[in-house]
């Protein structure tokens, strides 16, 4: 079985396709996450679904950003479903809009601050509002950074503001790949939690309808997603998932091969 132990925070994770994954509960994925953030300790969260996955296969070195994160949940059902097969029995799916949603009730009760980064400014006044109707209490701050590559200043300034609101957990919609790269190289410089949370603002905010729950569970909201956006999607999937199915499958022999040789 392909774990991995980081004995400073107890953790395990799974290996699917070279990104160690975490195997872990939601209870314990929400509280280490809140204690991090109340503590305001400098960490970053990555979002792991097949296109995570297969694109750190892909790529070495954003394979070392998504296996240097604090945290990496399995977000798509199909890396869940994966995890499961590999021994790591009951593992659910951990989704970037799931979890940003119950951090967000739990940070309302507790009076900890969210800063949300990434997305149009429209997209983060609809999510602004849907927030705020949801979680009356909930102490919040909104930032949509220019679509470019900020200028050193430009950045500097962008953590002061984060670091001055006082939040302890930053949701970061920047999109993957960008999004992961933003995170680690502010380890360190934000003093949060930061959380790739991918389409989670549009979600939330409505501008983008998300797959019904019974398509959730069977691991086909991306089918949803490509029927919404085919022209901006189509390829995306057809090669991700592809390779997802024939690289899982053959990991997944490998494993039964040296099972059978021992």
């Amino acid at each position: 079985m392909p774990v991995i132990d980081n004995p400073q925070s107890a953790r395990r994770v799974g290996n699917v396709l070279g990104a160690q994954v975490d195997v872990l509960a939601w209870d314990v994925a929400l509280e280490r996450l809140l204690g991090w953030a109340r503590a305001r300790e400098s960490r970053y969260v990555t979002i792991c679904n097949v296109h995570v996955v297969v694109s750190a296969a892909r790529d070495a070195a954003y394979r070392d950003i998504i296996n240097g994160s604090d945290m990496a949940t399995p977000d798509g059902a199909p890396v869940a479903w994966m995890l499961r097969r590999l021994g790591f029995a009951g593992q659910p799916r951990i989704s970037g809009p799931d979890l940003m949603w119950a951090l967000c009730e739990r940070c309302a009760v507790e009076g900890l601050p969210i800063y949300c980064y990434g997305a149009a400014p429209a997209t983060l006044a609809l999510l602004e509002a849907r927030l705020r109707e949801a979680f009356p209490a909930l102490r919040m701050a909104m930032e949509s950074p220019p679509f470019r590559a900020l200028t050193p200043q430009e950045d500097a300034a962008a953590v002061e503001r984060i670091n001055a609101s006082g939040a302890g957990i930053v949701f970061v919609g920047l999109g993957c790949p960008k999004q992961e790269r933003w995170m680690a190289e502010q380890r360190g410089r934000v003093q949060a939690v930061m959380i790739g949370v991918g389409a989670a603002f549009d979600f939330h905010a409505g501008t983008v309808q998300r797959a019904p729950l019974w398509m959730q569970r069977r691991g086909l909201e991306w089918l949803h997603r490509l029927a919404s956006e085919p022209r901006r999607l189509w390829r995306r999937y057809l090669v991700t998932n592809t390779l997802f199915v024939w690289w899982a499958g053959r990991q997944l022999l490998r494993g039964i091969s040296r099972r059978g040789a021992e």
